[in-house]
């Protein structure tokens, strides 16, 4: 049962043009507007800062700024689909097929469970597709990845459609209109790439700011992939001979490099804390699930 339910799901969602082409069309936007603006910002930056007397390859400058843009596009696009994909629990609301649903021999666990499941499989299918969008842009300009760097990217992926998953489940379990979706998908839209650091680093935010923001699961979220997708060309950079000091500074400025209390955040930690908050927000949205099945059983 679980199985054709979350089948059903998948394929109401592809089904769904709308929903699916504002999944897909996310991430593709964002990489021709960081290609064409932001690009020329990251390029200037980071040349700028380079130590006096030094210089680098254009492959090399341009595959570091190309590692940077993809990393945030990533680091987005692995929440913000979720969110939409996920829609189809808020629409069986609406159109009343939630309601033919609970009445049928499904169970609330099951039709929890492939609410999250379908919208993690249409999500993953979407953000693959965005990576390998991604990929084919880096390879045009300076490719500096590493089979193990694409395998530890999806992994990475993997790992933040499933807490985009759990978290659009939590948020769309209180939803009833369509309006609300709208509401929050926008703010998701507008807000996350700003809080997790994709669009402007948060070492360059305040200190205490900063500190805030340590407590987030996105903060470390943005610094796998972020780690990950830089990896190849700051060790080129130390291949060519560019000063340890100025890698070490520019894998902070980036968020590479995260701290927690004073003390540097290592990535199996990240690993840890966000698989935790994942299982973390998954048993809160079982457990509001079962509660609601509760208390229209005994209402």
């Amino acid at each position: 049962m679980l199985k054709a339910m979350v089948l059903r799901n998948i394929k109401l969602y592809f089904k769904d043009k709308g929903m699916f082409f504002t999944s897909l069309i996310t991430p593709a936007i964002l990489l021709v507007l960081y290609a064409t603006f932001l690009g020329n910002v990251y390029r200037d930056s980071f040349t700028s800062n380079l130590p006096d007397g030094f210089s680098l390859s254009q492959k090399l400058i341009d595959g570091t700024v190309g590692a940077q843009l993809i990393s945030s596009i990533l680091a987005v696009s692995c929440v913000t689909v979720p969110f939409c994909s996920n829609m189809l629990m808020v629409q069986d609301k609406i159109t009343g097929a939630r309601k033919d649903l609970t009445i049928s021999p499904v169970s609330s666990a099951v039709l929890s469970g492939s609410y999250f499941l379908g919208a993690a499989v249409s999500s993953l299918l979407v953000c693959f597709t965005a990576l390998a969008l991604c990929l084919g842009y880096v390879r045009t300009i300076g490719w500096f990845f590493s089979g193990k760097d694409i395998l530890l990217l999806s992994a990475d992926i993997v790992l933040l459609v499933l807490f985009g998953t759990a978290l659009s489940s939590m948020v769309h379990f209180f939803l009833s209109t369509q309006g609300q979706i709208s509401a929050v998908g926008t703010l998701v839209s507008a807000g996350y790439g700003f809080l997790c650091g994709a669009y402007m680093p948060i070492s360059s935010f305040g200190s205490g700011l900063q500190k805030v923001l340590s407590f987030l699961p996105s903060t470390y979220m943005t610094s796998l992939v972020r780690n990950h997708a830089m990896r190849g060309a700051l060790a080129q950079m130390e291949a060519d001979g560019v000063p340890k000091v100025f890698v070490d500074a520019t894998r902070e400025s980036l968020d590479c490099t995260v701290e927690f209390a004073g003390k540097t955040v290592t990535i199996p930690a990240m690993y840890a804390y966000v698989g935790g908050m994942v299982l973390v927000l998954l048993g809160a949205y079982l457990a509001v699930q079962y509660l609601a099945e509760r208390k229209r059983i005994y209402s």
